[in-house]
């Protein structure tokens, strides 16, 4: 009862997959034989292991069979994934299955479903035949939910085949990383992304207005590049501020010097936004006349502001319940290909936290520890540039717009 065979199956070696089930195995003081191993010998084949993982006890044999599941083990006989009942609304059954943002599939009626809208720390349901991925707020009575970690299996992210720029950046926080090159790198990535109808998505602080960097996003999404927008009240509002008086939270954006009565500039902006019926149409009147809002607007592209306890006004388009934001959010990002993070730690992690794993993801911060925590809780595809967005962003742009005609 204290041992178990489990298998694996991807390129285990190049990614390192073997040598961390390894590591997890001994770390908790457990033991493993390898019963098989087939090497891949081309770099497109596939290689295959087969363990016997030993516990001291059923106790801390299962608390191993944990960990390892995350790394992609999986039962070498089919096993049908447990169900059980939710008892009430937001109430799950014990024992419940709680998701990685990685590609993850279950054995439900003899067939391989994959489950959808995947992301970390979640649920599974089984749902008109289909599983689902969903939030403890949203499970309903009656719900079938998968308990335990039988007839799940996990697909955890690989070394890329061919070569990838992006495989060279993981790893890792540095402020010494050549940022110069890094730029071009993710400017051509995101070219590429454009020409084979890919989704960008950006992730945006008010630190972007603040340090300069507003014209070079506005500029970004009047050119295409991005196809959505999340963000909260404070972007937007010094964003209009910008336009209506020059001032990003009372500071003159072109001498860095607070100017008198500027303390009152971003009221005023919320004042009039309300009094033109929001957003669209202060800039459909032509209230506002530039910027990062106003480009979205023209160019039809979709934004999400989550609110905040912080939020003056806040803006009529800002969604002040938490739990409609999230839900907004996962359903804008379901079919983006790549996220950029700028200058933002909350609203970063909470985006991080609905994304697949399987999304090119950069986060690009001044202080270090906002990636290192961003990673820390799960986003571990996370490229993390340490600069200042003000540097960054129309370093960015100025990439896109030199290197567009050799991808477009």
């Amino acid at each position: 009862m204290n041992t178990r065979e489990v298998e694996f199956e991807g390129h285990l070696i190049d990614s390192m997959i073997l040598p961390k089930v390894l590591d997890a195995i001994l770390d908790l003081d457990g033991e493993f034989e390898i019963l098989e191993f087939r090497v891949g010998k081309r770099k497109e084949d596939y290689s295959y292991a087969r363990l016997l993982v030993i516990g001291k006890d059923e106790k801390h044999l299962m608390e191993i069979l944990h960990v390892l599941h995350r790394l992609g083990a999986r039962i070498p006989e089919a096993e049908e994934v447990e169900l059980a009942p939710a008892p009430a609304d937001k109430v799950v059954p014990e024992n419940f299955y709680v998701t990685t943002n990685h590609l993850t599939f279950v054995n439900y009626g003899g067939k391989k479903l994959r489950v959808e809208g995947i992301g970390m720390d979640k649920l599974i349901a089984i749902r008109d035949g289909k599983a689902v991925c969903i939030f403890l707020n949203e499970v309903k009575k009656g719900d079938l939910i998968v308990v335990g970690e039988k007839g799940v299996t996990v697909i955890p992210p690989e070394r890329p085949r061919r070569v990838s720029h992006f495989q060279f950046m993981g790893g890792g926080v540095s402020s010494e990383r050549p940022t110069e090159e890094l730029i071009e790198i993710i400017a051509d990535e995101i070219l590429k992304l454009k020409r084979s109808g890919g989704k960008v998505a950006v992730v945006a602080g008010p630190a972007i207005d603040h340090t300069g960097a507003r014209n070079a996003l506005a500029g970004m999404i009047r050119d295409g590049y991005v196809d959505l927008l999340l963000s909260g009240n404070a972007l937007a509002v010094h964003d209009m501020e910008l336009s209506l008086f020059g001032t990003s939270l009372g500071m003159d954006i072109k001498t860095g010097r607070p100017v008198p009565g500027g303390n009152r500039h971003h009221l005023y902006t919320i004042s009039k936004v309300i009094a033109a019926g929001g957003i669209r149409r202060a800039v459909e009147e032509g209230t506002i006349r530039d910027g990062i809002m106003y480009e979205c607007i023209k160019n039809n592209v979709p934004f999400i502001l989550a609110g905040s306890i912080r939020d003056d006004g806040p803006l009529p388009e800002v969604i002040t319940d938490v739990m409609e934001a999230k839900k907004a959010m996962r359903e804008a990002i379901q079919d983006v290909d790549m996220v950029i993070m700028l200058a933002t730690m909350l609203h970063s992690i909470a985006v991080g936290n609905l994304l697949p794993s399987t999304v090119k993801t950069v986060c690009v911060d001044v202080n270090p520890a906002t990636v290192t925590k961003l990673i820390d809780r799960g986003t571990a595809q996370a490229i993390g540039i340490v600069t200042d967005v003000g540097l960054f962003v129309p370093e960015l742009y100025k990439k896109l717009k030199e290197r567009k005609e050799l991808w477009l």
